[in-house]
């Protein structure tokens, strides 16, 4: 591919899943954003609009050869995002919600070249079993997922134990469609 992907991203699970993919790319210091949207938005319309909101903001210059790439996951349960934890009690406050339910998982992708824009989300349900409070505080306590939408990381041991099932995308959930990723991506580059 002589096109380099500028993924403008801190997730250290985006950058794996781009490592996965084998697309050349380079991590670029992110712009940071201010994260409201309008109102009356709902889950994957607020993941998209972020998304490309954070392209638009991006302040580096992007050469002929070049994608920039900016994502945003949302996790939308019962009519309402639930975004990162602000600290303990919040993230348990959040499982609890979770747990014995389904929500939804949005992640917003925005593709934008010299010539080009994609602006994408994809939706993945995902179903927890009943959670523990001891289960709960265990997680929270030993994986401080505060940096995670909806207080969790699929990949972490909370995933493991406590997704019933999912129907979808498992790496959109990670914050990262990959297979849309890469098919919006050779398309672009045509």
């Amino acid at each position: 591919m002589s096109y380099t992907v500028l993924l403008a991203s801190e997730s250290p699970r985006r950058r794996e899943l781009m490592e996965i993919l084998g697309i050349p790319f380079r991590v670029v210091k992110p712009s940071h954003t201010d994260e409201t949207y309008p109102p009356g938005l709902g889950g994957g319309a607020i993941a998209s609009y972020l998304s490309e909101h954070k392209s638009m903001a991006f302040e580096g210059d992007l050469g002929d050869k070049e994608i920039l790439l900016t994502a945003d996951t949302v996790v939308w349960h019962e009519g309402t995002e639930l975004g990162k934890p602000s600290g303990r009690e919040e993230a348990i406050a959040m499982l609890g919600r979770l747990s014995g339910a389904t929500h939804q998982v949005f992640t917003g992708v925005c593709l934008r070249s010299l010539s080009r824009k994609s602006r994408f989300s994809v939706c993945t349900d995902v179903t927890f079993g009943r959670l523990t409070s001891e289960e709960i505080g265990f997680y929270v306590d030993r994986y401080k997922p505060y940096d995670k939408a909806g207080a969790y990381g699929i990949q972490e041991w909370i995933g493991h134990i406590g997704v019933d099932w999912i129907r979808g995308s498992y790496f959109n959930v990670m914050g990262l469609p990959v297979q849309k990723v890469y098919t919006e991506i050779k398309s672009m580059i045509g």
